[in-house]
């Protein structure tokens, strides 16, 4: 494959399971349209023309030309500059790498990593909070998001890879997409009454029984394993973790259970004041799970995965 043909593959997927649907999706790339058109001569030069197409700030090919052959792909969770050295040995070796691709966004990629947040307010009003508290909620977010991009040295591995030659792409919102649909669907075909059942039904898939040995499978952090869990939200995509108050929003809409990647200690307060259960699923389990959903496109086409930096390969 072309890497501009793994590039759009990923945008397609990405938009076919997104939560907000196909046509909101191509409404806001409309609106992104129009934007640029309305933009002043001087600042078009600047405009990141690939938001015309891909809807996902946080997936790009961050260095590489288009057209180059892939075979082979060094693919993980976290591709970074000891990942790119580690390509490199790998060359070395005679295990030839045609392209790094990392799931957790490098680069332009991470900088614009709180553009995708947005999609955090279409999920909240999906599940009944009025679209207008949606917005309100996310934005204070958003903006600490943006505030806390801005001193990184975001470009590292990209220079890294630039300098050793070898073509380099992330794809984030679109496998959290795929493990969100997957998840969705499964809960709806299991219905599980309990959150017990709720974790039994993750111990069922092959990536979180393989966390499960490393010591970082699904676990219960707010309620019990005995308690009912009601109205399950799969909180896996949208950049980053949101506004801890919107806890208290999701109870209101009628969640009884949130099953997460990970959560931090403040989100974690809040959903147990507002008595909600949360399930953490597993960070790299899941992200390993998003992944495999988009690279099981991929290997039908001829291209070898040599899985890396926590990634947990499982073939569907």
């Amino acid at each position: 494959m072309k890497l501009r043909e793994i590039y759009e593959q990923a945008v397609r997927l990405g938009i076919e399971a997104d939560l907000r649907g196909e046509e909101e999706v191509k409404r806001i790339l409309t609106q992104t349209q129009k934007e640029f058109e309305e933009l002043k001569e001087e600042d078009k030069p600047f405009f990141d023309a690939e938001k015309l197409f891909n809807p996902f700030s946080d997936t790009r090919i961050l260095y590489g030309n288009d057209d180059v052959e892939v075979k082979r792909i060094l693919a993980g969770i976290d591709m970074e500059v000891g990942e790119v050295l580690l390509a490199d040995r790998l060359r070395e070796k005679g295990a030839g790498v045609d392209l790094i691709l990392s799931h957790h966004p490098e680069g332009m990629a991470l900088a614009a990593l709180y553009e995708v947040m947005h999609l955090q307010e279409d999920i909240l009003y999906g599940l009944g909070v009025p679209v207008n508290v949606a917005e309100g909620l996310l934005a204070s977010r958003i903006s600490e998001v943006h505030r806390g991009l801005m001193p990184l040295n975001h470009n590292r591995a990209v220079d890294a890879a630039r300098l050793l030659d070898f073509p380099l792409m992330c794809v984030h919102t679109p496998a959290d997409n795929l493990v969100t649909r997957f998840l969705n669907q499964l809960f709806s075909e299991k219905n599980p009454r309990t959150v017990g059942e709720v974790v039994k039904v993750l111990k069922e898939i092959p990536e979180y029984q393989e966390a499960r040995k490393i010591k970082a499978g699904p676990e219960v952090i707010v309620g019990s394993e005995k308690k009912r869990a009601g109205k399950i939200y799969v909180d896996m995509t949208g950049g980053t973790s949101g506004s801890s108050t919107a806890y208290e929003k999701l109870a209101q809409a009628g969640v009884g259970t949130v099953v997460v990647m990970h959560m931090p200690e403040k989100h974690r307060t809040e959903a147990e004041k507002n008595h909600l259960n949360v399930v953490i699923a597993g960070h790299i389990a899941s992200d390993s799970l998003g992944l495999n959903l988009f690279l099981d496109t991929l290997e039908p086409q001829g291209v070898e995965i040599l899985p890396c930096s926590g990634l947990i390969r499982v073939r569907r």
